[in-house]
């Protein structure tokens, strides 16, 4: 079963610091392995304090600026000095990685001289870090109950509130989250 473009989300029991009540937007998943960003934890610094970090701090129409005012996510515990853009089509960039037609996931230094401008893309979200499953260990977590999975919805994604968005992802399967055990244990 392939779960590229799939969010996991963090069953109550699994309490790794890294991926409690977490959800992942899976955006590589193959025989070798796969990769994802967790999407709602953020860190404590924003999108500008960031860039102006990086030096690529720029003068942006208070409209355009706005875009930029928002918290860069902790997107999991390997490689965190690394940026992942998870972004809508919009823009050639030297790292991107096309998740769906509409979807792309882009490494490269070159889309954050662009966000909120009038070339970026128009939703995206910054995360420092991944997470990475080697073969066959990310099936074995589902097997062992760590993760319920479900495709991924733009909205959840970019416009549902941080805060929400492991209950939104939750409430898409059908299920009410006060209703998951945090037991282990197969039927």
């Amino acid at each position: 079963m392939d779960l590229t473009n799939h969010f996991l989300i963090a069953m109550p029991s699994l309490q790794d610091s890294s991926f409690k009540r977490s959800v992942v937007y899976v955006c590589e998943h193959n025989d070798e392995g796969a990769m994802g960003v967790v999407v709602n934890v953020p860190i404590d610094i924003s999108l500008t304090n960031m860039l102006e970090q990086l030096d690529l701090e720029r003068s942006l129409p208070v409209t355009q600026a706005q875009r930029l005012e928002q918290p860069v996510f902790n997107g999991g515990p390997v490689s965190s000095d690394r940026g992942f853009v998870l972004h809508n089509h919009g823009g050639v960039f030297s790292s991107s990685i096309q998740v769906t037609p509409h979807l792309s996931v882009t490494t490269s230094k070159d889309i954050l001289a662009i966000l909120g401008s009038d070339d970026s893309p128009e939703k995206f979200l910054v995360a420092l870090g991944y997470a990475g499953w080697d073969a066959g260990q990310l099936e074995q977590e589902l097997v062992d109950n760590h993760w319920l999975t479900i495709e991924a919805d733009p909205a959840i994604l970019f416009d549902t509130p941080i805060n929400e968005r492991w209950q939104k992802a939750v409430a898409k399967l059908g299920i009410n989250a006060a209703n998951l055990s945090i037991d282990k244990g197969h039927a």
